[in-house]
């Protein structure tokens, strides 16, 4: 993904200027400051989860390992029908006391349902009491039938360093021991609004790459994140970058312009209020943990009125706690990761209230985005397109971001409801 998430901005004598949001580790910040600046940021609530993670063993883990989806071709999932089964060796639950849910409710796709469904049908049986392992927070994923019929050498050959990588994990042999899985947050869809040139609301400022909402809707798969950026980076960007350029006329900046000034100074403040809070008592980390506990609580695989409604509330208060309570050890005068960490934690706290406040707004189940208000009867997302049907494209306000629509017109082929059973 080397052509991922990048923003360019234009400058002073047309220059370039690039801000990586995935160069080191994949963080809001390049797009979020764009946006606090006054680029549009679109469908921030439509968070996609990947079904198919190793699941939390305890609070040492800094963050949930992502298995491939490939496994889901020759392993089946399943939980025991029977909650008192849940703590036995799954190699002693009978078979008949097996409920091979995504099998049983989605019998065209089975195990290779789409990520979505697949996903909130995990948290389901976890919630009825029906999880496997640490906190009943899994499911397993069975390849002993694939074993029995194709030989375990063929499935070393397919899966070989997923298995050791699991191993290496939870100290388990998956070849004789059903794997656990469970959902865990993947990706976000949104990012910067971008018109066809792949300009933001800024001009001047494009975003390439995953740092725009373009190419995903509510939904994504890998392939059309590898599209979008090397899409983007090879033919699009070169093509309307340059044309912006050769058109353009740029204003000469010079370190004593007043946005330069106003700039520098502004990152001043920013980077003295980190490090000099009034009450220092918790690292990056613990607000990073209490975000992302929030997020995935109320705005993950299942959102409604209520859970939104507290959870607003809840990074607000986050928000007036992290900018009183922050605690940035070592110097501003040198390299400093806390310092730098704190900075995007700040960041992604912002882009938290964000994404609840979509949320809220979007009175629909959408792909990945599912109220629980607005399911169809089966249990799946239902749109409303009639009210819906539209990308929601946010403007940064001091109080409250400001909601523009950009409605979506299908001239030849119409949007239907996708019905899995």
């Amino acid at each position: 993904y080397a052509a991922n998430a990048v923003v360019l901005a234009t400058g002073g004598y047309g220059n370039v200027y690039y801000l990586s949001t995935n160069a080191i580790g994949c963080n809001v910040t390049a797009t979020f400051r764009a946006y606090r600046r006054g680029a549009g940021f679109a469908n921030p609530c439509f968070t996609q989860i990947h079904p198919t993670c190793i699941p939390v063993a305890g609070d040492h883990q800094s963050k949930l390992t992502l298995m491939s989806e490939s496994l889901r071709n020759d392993g089946r999932v399943w939980v025991p029908k029977n909650a008192e089964d849940c703590g036995k060796n799954p190699n002693d639950i009978a078979e008949a006391d097996r409920d091979y849910y995504l099998e049983r409710k989605y019998p065209s796709f089975g195990n290779l349902a789409p990520r979505d469904i697949s996903s909130r049908s995990a948290k389901e049986a976890c919630d009825e009491g029906r999880g496997v392992g640490p906190g009943g927070r899994g499911v397993y994923l069975d390849f002993s039938d694939s074993i029995s019929r194709l030989g375990e050498t063929a499935i070393r050959e397919r899966y070989g360093n997923l298995f050791q990588m699991y191993e290496r994990i939870t100290g388990e042999n998956a070849y004789q021991r059903p794997m656990r899985i469970y959902p865990a947050i993947h990706y976000t869809m949104g990012g910067l609004w971008v018109d066809y040139n792949l300009m933001t609301t800024i001009p001047g400022c494009f975003a390439l790459g995953e740092a725009n909402f373009s190419d995903h809707g509510a939904n994504r798969l890998g392939a059309s994140a590898l599209m979008q950026g090397l899409a983007d980076g090879y033919f699009v960007a070169p093509q309307t970058v340059a044309n912006y350029l050769a058109k353009g006329k740029f204003e000469e900046i010079s370190h004593d312009h007043p946005e330069v000034i106003s700039s520098v100074e502004s990152v001043k403040n920013r980077i003295e209020s980190l490090m000099n809070a009034p009450e220092p008592k918790h690292s990056p980390d613990y607000f990073h943990r209490k975000i992302g506990s929030i997020l995935w609580t109320s705005c993950g695989m299942a959102r409604d009125k209520d859970s939104l409604k507290k959870a607003i509330k809840s990074i607000e208060q986050i928000k007036i706690d992290f900018w009183k309570n922050i605690k940035v050890t070592g110097s501003d005068n040198n390299f400093n990761q806390t310092l730098e960490k704190a900075g995007r934690v700040a960041d992604f706290i912002e882009l938290g209230h964000l994404m609840c406040v979509d949320a809220l707004d979007r009175e629909e189940s959408c792909g990945a985005h599912a109220r629980l208000e607005y399911l169809a009867e089966s249990g799946d997302a239902m749109r409303d397109d009639e009210n819906f049907g539209y990308v929601a494209a946010w403007e940064f306000n001091e109080n409250e971001p400001t909601l523009h629509k950009e409605y979506l017109d299908f001239e030849f082929i119409k949007p239907t409801y996708r019905d899995y059973k």
